[in-house]
Parts: C-alpha cells; sequence; structure tokens
C-alpha cells in the first residue's frame, strides 16, 4: 500500500513537474518571442528615426546651400549695379546738369518745344525753370518767347528744379517733363544695356 502511494506520489509529482516545465518553457518562448517582437520594431523605430534625421539634415543643407547661393547672386547683382550707376553717373550726370543748367540752351530748348506745342494746338503754354535762372531766362519767356508764339505762355521758377524745365498747357492736363533727372533717367536707361554689356559681357 505504502508502495502505491509513493508510486502514485512520485507519479503526480513527475506529471506536475513535466506540466510545470512544459508550461515554463511555453511562457519562457513567449518572453523569447515578445522581447524579439519589441527589440525588432525598436530597430525599425531607430533605422526611421535615423532616415528622417538624415533627410532633415539633407533638405537643411540643400536649404541653406541655395539661400548662400541666392545670397551670393544677389550681392554680385547689387555690386554690378553700384559699379554700372556709377559709371553712367559719370558719364550722364555731369554733362546733362552742365547742358541743362545752362540758359542759352535751355532757351534753344524751350523755344523748339513751345513752337512745336504752339503749331499742335493753340492753346496758352505754362514752363516751370530752375530758380537758379530766374534772372536770365524770365525776360526770355516773357519777351522773345512770347512774341514768336500766337497763343500766350507764362513762367513760373522753382528751388526743387535744378536744370532743364518742365512744359505744358496752362489747364495742368498734362506736361513733358525734360529736367535734368528726367533727362538723366533717360539717356542712363539706353546706355544701361550697353555699359552692362561692356563692363560684364552680359
Amino acid at each position: 500500500m505504502d508502495n502505491k502511494l509513493q508510486e502514485l506520489t512520485d507519479k503526480l509529482f513527475q506529471e506536475g513537474l513535466s506540466k510545470g516545465k512544459a508550461e515554463g518553457e511555453a511562457i519562457l518562448a513567449k518572453a523569447q518571442e515578445k522581447a524579439s517582437a519589441i527589440v525588432e520594431e525598436a530597430q525599425k523605430k531607430a533605422e526611421e528615426i535615423i532616415q528622417q534625421a538624415e533627410k532633415k539634415a539633407n533638405d537643411f543643407q540643400i536649404k541653406v546651400e541655395g539661400d548662400v547661393k541666392m545670397a551670393a547672386t544677389q550681392s554680385i547683382q547689387a555690386v554690378k549695379n553700384d559699379i554700372q550707376n556709377l559709371l553712367l553717373k559719370g558719364l550722364v550726370g555731369g554733362k546733362a546738369a552742365s547742358a541743362l543748367t545752362s540758359a542759352d540752351f535751355v532757351k534753344q530748348v524751350i523755344s523748339a518745344v513751345a513752337k512745336n506745342f504752339n503749331a499742335q494746338e493753340s492753346t496758352d503754354l505754362e514752363v516751370v525753370l530752375p530758380e537758379s535762372l530766374k534772372n536770365e531766362l524770365e525776360p526770355f519767356v516773357s519777351g522773345e518767347l512770347a512774341k514768336s508764339l500766337s497763343s500766350g505762355i507764362s513762367a513760373k521758377f522753382s528751388s526743387k528744379i535744378p536744370g532743364g524745365f518742365t512744359i505744358g498747357p496752362k489747364d495742368g492736363s498734362y506736361f513733358i517733363d525734360l529736367t535734368s533727372e528726367s533727362f538723366e533717367s533717360l539717356i542712363s536707361e539706353y546706355l544701361r544695356p550697353v555699359t552692362r554689356k561692356l563692363l560684364f559681357g552680359e
């Protein structure tokens, strides 16, 4: 009886031990499987993070290079424009200013423009001249020029006009600007492509 009881106890013990061992191995296998999945997922996420970081770094590098290139291009363009403007100012500025502040030259131009106006339409004209030439030009406009026109002409003088003049109908409907600034601007625009080609081969 004792032997049978011992055998039964041993059998139950062995079965329990085997079952426990099997369950333990199953739990361990599942744990290892989960651990492998966690490690794999972690590696995958790590690779994604690295790829995103590399992409951001690459995009940033491209942007920086583009910004630097644009800044350099703009700086070069600004320097070219400054050189060109200095050259044009030297070529045009002095000569234009000299001519358009000469009373004799201004008289000739006013006469030609006013007579052309007079031939096109019979209307009273108004001319605005440099204040600095008032003593020389006021008698000319009210005397010699007025007599040569069939319609009237009056003169105003402004310190805002350094050289040249503006002329147009007295009603102010429009006017022609032949001041030194507009003349220089006009000539500079014509000369700009030529000087650019000569200076920079563009």
